[in-house]
């Protein structure tokens, strides 16, 4: 441990030395900078989900506040179908081809995976029609109906952002998605507060309310993906290219690639929503707002120190050898240190980090506590989870994500069942333990599987 910290500690200097000298060059100096912008817009984004919650949750209460994280977890969940995967692989294929200075194979992977990925957003989005108020009024037997039609219209908006966003990424251009993402956090913040003041004044129902201040956020979304529209075919220099066809090797490989990360999609969607899922159906809405409140926190932190992840995966992408592996330990180290010290931190200041909140959401604190431990798991299986995509061992992924996801459903049907004996508390509980031991389980899946590959 002692030389794990001592080594970081130089790295760090010596990344500082590189800032003052303004030396971005080389492999090390794309990776800072990718870094840079992509930690600014992490912080952007999470810190400003992260006051946009508490702003939220103090203007609503804890039920509507409970109502609100149901509603948008279940639509999140859809929306995760309307992935399956394509985005990464755009990423990595896109960078390969560019990498090769083959920018127009680039705009192939990206106009192709797209066609797929508006089909996938239409079918979602109408499922989801389909099968709300059966999830509103039978499964979860909540008001959410209205909520959940809205999403139909969110998925569409949120997810086409987020592919045009990773186009960016392919080009190693993540200035722009920052500029976007501020865009994005000043309409939200500007929008939302003012249409719960005026919503609070109405006697509309709760399933009414929530869904408008769903499509309210959809409408921010929207503008942001208007943005990137308007600058992408100038700042994406690939998609000023002619198109080329791909061979019949080429079709092959990116079908091999895309298929294990659609498994992976979909168990990802367990993995991350059957906590939630399970909850919706048994606990209390009071109950679902404290445990919203408390790994929304954690969330918002852990994606803040996973952003270095998401920064190096182009660049592991166009890197080999000796020098992806040294550039894979250090990243991976240097997240370690800063997740350890950000968990226990968050485990002994969980009470007063909850105030902001108010004083109805401190019996979630011991929820924060031990969510505490997903700061250290969540980002250093972030990065394994860059490095397997980069060299297109998705199998590994895919096979990690089914077990642990698996394992995941099993510990929560068995400790939330055990835990609701006792009380909704002691259920809500149950499915913290099982959150936290199925991360566990995925982590270490990563580490051994990076030994024997």
């Amino acid at each position: 441990m002692n030389n794990i910290i001592e080594e970081e500690v130089g790295d760090i200097k010596n990344i500082f030395k590189r800032f003052r000298r303004k030396d971005f060059s080389g492999t090390t100096g794309q990776v800072m900078k990718n870094s840079t912008y992509q930690l600014t817009t992490n912080l952007i984004a999470k810190f400003g989900s992260l006051i946009f919650t508490i702003v939220v949750a103090r203007m609503l209460g804890v039920e509507l506040f409970g109502l609100y994280t149901l509603a948008l977890s279940t639509i999140i969940l859809f929306a995760s179908f309307s992935d399956l995967g394509i985005s990464t692989a755009m990423i990595t294929f896109a960078s390969k081809a560019l990498g090769e200075n083959k920018p127009g194979k680039a705009k192939t992977y990206f106009k192709g995976l797209l066609k797929y990925k508006i089909y996938l957003v239409i079918i979602c989005s109408l499922v989801l029609v389909v099968l709300g108020y059966f999830l509103a009024n039978n499964y979860y037997n909540k008001p959410i109906f209205y909520a959940l039609l809205a999403g139909a219209i969110y998925i569409p908006i949120v997810t086409l952002a987020g592919y045009v966003g990773s186009a960016f990424q392919a080009g190693n251009n993540f200035k722009i998605i920052m500029i976007k993402e501020i865009i994005f956090q000043i309409l939200r913040f500007t929008l939302i507060p003012i249409t719960i003041l005026l919503l609070l004044k109405t006697n509309l129902e709760a399933s009414v309310v929530i869904a408008i201040v769903i499509l309210v956020i959809t409408l921010a979304y929207f503008l942001g993906l208007l943005y990137l529209r308007i600058v992408a075919k100038k700042e994406i220099s690939f998609l000023r290219k002619t198109a080329k066809g791909l061979t019949r090797n080429e079709k092959i490989e990116l079908g091999k690639f895309v298929l294990p990360l659609s498994v992976m999609a979909l168990s990802g969607m367990f993995f991350g929503y059957i906590d939630i899922l399970m909850l919706g159906h048994y606990v209390d809405l009071i109950y679902i707002g404290y445990y919203g409140a408390a790994f929304g926190l954690i969330g918002a932190a852990g994606l803040i120190i996973s952003s270095a992840a998401v920064a190096v995966l182009p660049v592991f992408a166009r890197t080999q050898g000796r020098s992806l592996e040294s550039l894979f330990s250090k990243t991976r180290n240097f997240t370690f240190v800063v997740g350890l010290v950000a968990a226990l931190f968050t485990f002994f200041a969980a009470k007063y980090i909850l105030m902001i909140y108010g004083k109805d959401f401190m019996q979630a604190t011991i929820f924060l506590q031990l969510f505490s431990l997903i700061l250290i798991i969540m980002p250093v299986a972030a990065i394994y989870n860059s490095y397997f995509v980069s060299i297109k061992k998705t199998k590994i992924i895919a096979k990690l994500l089914i077990i642990s996801t698996v394992v995941n459903v099993i510990l929560n049907i068995w400790f939330i069942g055990y835990g609701l004996q006792f009380g909704m508390m002691e259920g809500v509980l149950g499915a913290c333990v099982a959150t936290i031991c199925s991360r566990v389980i995925y982590l270490a899946g990563f580490i051994i599987s990076k030994r024997m590959n």
